[in-house]
């Protein structure tokens, strides 16, 4: 049986707060708990108006305190941008306070543009072949193993999980020769889904902490009593991508009626393409769309995006999903 989970990207709307959008995420989460929801994670984005998940850590104790059971986690914490050091030690206190329920997902990707990325890390000097050694050592701090000459503490001994992030075939590749779970980003970045998930797979060497390939695949669903409704409440999403791949990134703006028809054409092909990986509409529909999406990527587990303008409808999309979902 698939599992399900959310990655949440903590949208501040227009006409909305930071305030806001992290207590609809703590409302959301506890929402996803009840529906039986596997985890819920929280992207590291920087310098973008519209997300309020910067300071991952910070976010993922803020909901992980809101709920009780579900697992809470990083979709992803961006390596590059941290010092791995720090990370076990974020990462260790989250689960001294919240023990086993905390997963650390990682990427590479700065999360953000390059101006604020040298913001962040001061330097982009770094060797581009530094992330998997900076996984190793994070790993090695949560095993106390000594190799780093450097007890983590919180860290040493945590019972943290660790994924390995990707949008393209070099994070399959680090996930399998670490022997790690793998998430494919393919909810906005669908090309090398496929490949990436055959490399993973066939090149999988089996670790102390999973013997057999684990995959998970992002997927966005929006879901409404019609069709034409969740085309409304996709809008917003479409708007957003519009903006960002218009180099002017904003907050999520409410929904248009006929947006998508009133573009360019240019415009509709960009996101017919990086949309691709999308599940929009009735029930009926949804149900068609993912279970096509679960018998070509044959993930373990489903990792949903739900990019709605207003909260309420935002959950009511979940629970039409699970709902439909459970029926399979």
């Amino acid at each position: 049986m698939t599992k399900f989970s959310l990655l949440d990207l903590v949208p501040v709307i227009e006409g909305g707060t930071v305030a806001a959008a992290l207590a609809n995420a703590a409302d959301l989460a506890k929402h996803c708990e009840q529906l039986g929801f596997t985890r819920y994670w929280v992207a590291e984005h920087h310098g973008m108006r519209g997300i309020a998940s910067a300071a991952t850590s910070v976010v993922i104790a803020h909901i992980a305190a809101a709920t009780q059971s579900i697992r809470v986690g990083s979709g992803g914490i961006m390596l590059p941008n941290h010092a791995p050091l720090v990370i076990a030690e974020q990462f260790g206190t989250l689960d001294a306070l919240h023990p086993g329920r905390i997963d650390l997902g990682l990427g590479r990707a700065p999360g953000s543009d390059q101006r604020v990325a040298t913001a962040i890390r001061r330097t982009l000097d770094s060797d581009p072949n530094a992330f998997p050694r900076d996984v190793m050592e994070l790993q090695s701090y949560f095993a106390d193993d000594g190799q780093t000459g450097i007890a983590a503490t919180p860290g040493a001994g945590a019972d943290v999980q660790l994924y390995i992030l990707g949008s393209s075939l070099y994070g399959a590749q680090v996930a399998a020769a670490l022997g790690l779970p793998f998430a494919f980003a393919s909810h906005f970045a669908p090309d090398m889904l496929d490949e990436a998930l055959q490399i993973y797979r066939t090149h999988f060497r089996p670790s102390a902490v999973l013997d057999a390939p684990y995959t998970m695949a992002a997927l966005n669903i929006i879901a409404a009593p019609t069709d034409s409704e969740a085309a409304f409440l996709a809008s917003s999403m479409q708007q957003s991508f519009v903006s960002l791949r218009s180099g002017n990134p904003r907050q999520m703006p409410p929904p248009i009626e006929g947006y998508y028809e009133s573009l360019p054409p240019q415009f509709q092909g960009m996101l017919d393409h990086v949309l691709s990986c999308s599940a929009i509409g009735a029930p009926d529909s949804v149900k068609t769309a993912v279970i096509a999406f679960i018998d070509r990527t044959k993930a373990d587990e489903i990792i949903v995006a739900c990019s709605i303008f207003d909260h309420e409808m935002r959950k009511r999309s979940l629970s039409i999903a699970t709902e439909i979902l459970s029926q399979r």
